[in-house]
């Protein structure tokens, strides 16, 4: 039982058991006190609601001792109402417990019996025109449970829904994060390895691995603790940006620059986020992919959206026939995220073209 479900059984418990105080209060009322029997019956429901469902809410939802119960709470109701009708007042805390007790189609059938209960209780079946109202009132508490059922199944939907939209935030996130630094580190060994014979080379390596591995881990922790792009924490999105190709200049041996056109202008964190990861998502794959030789990251604010190219002179694909990885995917959910969109524009030998647009809010 979630805290949810535990937090809306004890508020029925509580219902219930105020019911039968003010049904008491009633009584007392206008008899100047309550019956030995009357009082006998109070005392006999409350023990057995506390003994059957309080005490031991892990029988919920069993049909065999639950229903049982019922069927006890209900025959002690019809005998409180008969000796006195103060106690009317209960059904409004009797009626929620089938819902409470019973699972499936036995909690309607629960509710159905409670309003029968009611009606015997009274007096009335064998009124004219009591099998219309008992039929009103038995399909107005199937109606309320259907109802109160619907709304449990969205909200246990819209959960699942956000668990799985968590879970795809938190992959994009491993893999704009940890991945890409895990995959700078090893390209650098890699690169050591190869010129063991080179001392200053293999210094200047490890030096760039170490510095990726500091990096990477101060931006992990970051993600960890606010799930947000590090360099964006005390940075505006163009000083990020510049910080980013930065540093993946100095480990890549090639050249990045940043340009900013248009009036700048604060941007919702999550925009911000995105447009900063597909620069590095962007950069990641140049690196990997592109064998070029010089990178632009143009980042423009226009009036009703913002822009972000990265452009590379490296030798290009054939976007139809290239099979897109994680990394594109993962970008083409962030920006969908916030409304936006990623477009790739290559060709063998001419280069790629990334660019991602989101409209201003």
């Amino acid at each position: 039982m979630s805290i949810w479900e535990a937090r809306w059984s004890r508020a029925f418990h509580w219902l219930f058991y105020a019911c039968l105080a003010l049904g008491s209060i009633l009584s007392i009322g206008e008899e100047g006190g309550l019956e030995p029997l009357t009082l006998g019956i109070v005392a006999l429901m409350a023990l057995w609601h506390w003994f059957f469902v309080v005490r031991r809410p892990e029988l919920i939802g069993r049909l065999n001792p639950m229903a049982f119960h019922l069927v006890v709470i209900c025959g002690l109701y019809v005998a409180l109402v008969v000796g006195d009708r103060a106690f009317d007042v209960v059904i409004f805390g009797l009626m929620p417990q089938s819902y409470l007790m019973l699972a499936g189609p036995w909690s309607y059938a629960g509710a159905v019996a409670t309003v029968l209960c009611t009606f015997a209780a009274r007096g009335r079946l064998d009124e004219p025109g009591a099998l219309w109202e008992l039929t009103g009132a038995a399909g107005l508490v199937v109606a309320i449970g259907l109802f109160v059922d619907y709304v449990s199944r969205q909200s246990a939907q819209n959960r699942t829904v956000g668990v799985l939209e968590e879970r795809a935030r938190l992959a994009r996130e491993i893999h704009d994060t940890i991945a890409q630094g895990l995959s700078g580190i090893i390209t650098q060994l890699e690169a050591a390895e190869q010129a063991m014979s080179d001392l200053p080379a293999v210094q200047k390596r490890i030096s760039l691995a170490k510095e990726l591995a500091r990096d990477n881990l101060r931006e992990a922790r970051r993600s960890v603790d606010a799930l947000r792009p590090g360099p964006l924490a005390d940075a505006q999105l163009d000083a990020a940006l510049t910080e980013v190709a930065a540093r993946w200049s100095r480990t890549s041996g090639l050249t990045a620059t940043v340009s900013v056109e248009g009036t700048r202008r604060p941007l919702a964190g999550e925009v911000g986020a995105t447009l900063l990861r597909a620069a590095q998502e962007g950069l990641s794959n140049v690196a990997k992919h592109a064998r070029a030789g010089r990178v632009a990251i143009t980042l423009t604010y226009m009036d009703d959206e913002v822009t972000l190219d990265v452009f590379d002179d490296g030798v290009g694909f054939d976007p139809a026939a290239r099979s897109q990885g994680y990394g594109l995917a993962a970008m083409r959910e962030r920006a969908g995220g916030v409304g936006g969109t990623l477009t790739v524009e290559s060709a063998p030998g001419e280069g790629t073209a990334l660019c991602l647009r989101i409209p201003s809010s």
